[in-house]
């Protein structure tokens, strides 16, 4: 077995098990999550600690300014390259995470889609915001009148999404959708793993957690964060705590309601992803509580 594949909600307990995989087959661990691959954000994205690192080696974790956008498509490339690697090649590797569809493109199961540059996506976003979706609509039916004919007037993400790969590639988005992903991985002679706490129990380490964060520094994490003056629509910015935790610093909210609205943010989140792996996840997954 070469590799293992440990996929699960936030404050499940991910990290601790890939730990236990990686150190046992003398392995190393890949991030298979979209919020731990930027710098920065080490303590709000709970990203493993130095302990975990020194004693098994841990691959793209906090390599992405947060200044960036980083997309399943550039996470594919570079666990591409990673695992062609002449010094990782043979080595088991343990991938885990929370974000499903790095674990779809992992088993081939994902079209390799373009990257997007930063200027175009900004190009985008900003026109959202300024001349609505039903505007954008129009401008993708003059573009690409099948995708638009697909699309409600009123799905603002997937006609951005749809504009950006037209302009930054030229090409349709549905080119890359129907162009199946190639696996990186042997699926068949991997394991793999889902964790599906209880629900209350989830819920009591999200708070344990969040609460930990704090006392680490969280707060000043994010004091740092902002000082950098980073456009709000860029994911880092939007990483579940920051929003809060920043309503704390410029002192509209206490503290204590920092923390329950992060607590409640992230409950979300986690049922969210919990739903996304129910109804994504096949059967040759093992599920644990």
């Amino acid at each position: 077995m070469r590799s293992v594949l440990i996929a699960g909600p936030t404050a499940s307990g991910k990290s601790a098990l890939a730990m236990d995989f990686a150190d046992s087959m003398g392995g190393i661990v890949i991030n298979a999550d979209s919020m731990q691959v930027y710098d920065t954000l080490e303590i709000l994205t709970a990203r493993p600690p130095k302990a975990d690192t020194q004693r098994v080696e841990h691959h793209l974790y906090g390599f992405v300014p947060v200044r960036q956008s980083y997309s399943v498509g550039q996470w594919y490339r570079d666990v591409r390259g990673l695992l062609n690697d002449p010094q990782i090649l043979e080595r088991p590797r343990v991938f885990v995470g929370g974000t499903g569809l790095y674990f779809k493109a992992l088993c081939g199961g994902l079209a390799d889609m373009p990257d997007i540059p930063d200027a175009v996506r900004s190009h985008w976003r900003r026109a959202l915001e300024q001349q609505g979706a039903a505007h954008l609509h129009e401008e993708l039916r003059l573009r690409d009148p099948a995708i638009a004919g697909e699309l409600d007037v009123n799905d603002s993400q997937r006609i951005v999404r749809a504009l950006e790969v037209f302009e930054a590639s030229g090409r349709s988005i549905r080119s890359f959708q129907q162009a199946r992903g190639h696996a990186l991985i042997d699926e068949a002679g991997a394991r793999k793993i889902v964790l599906m706490p209880d629900r209350l129990e989830l819920r009591a380490r999200i708070e344990r957690r969040f609460e930990a964060m704090m006392e680490q520094g969280a707060a000043e994490e994010v004091r740092r964060l902002l000082e950098l003056d980073l456009p709000t629509n860029l994911p880092a910015m939007k990483a579940i705590g920051v929003r809060e935790i920043a309503a704390y610093l410029a002192g509209t909210i206490s503290l204590d309601e920092a923390v329950e609205r992060a607590c409640i943010a992230t409950r979300q989140y986690a049922k969210r992803q919990l739903t996304w792996f129910r109804n994504q996840l096949d059967a040759s997954w093992e599920r644990r509580p």
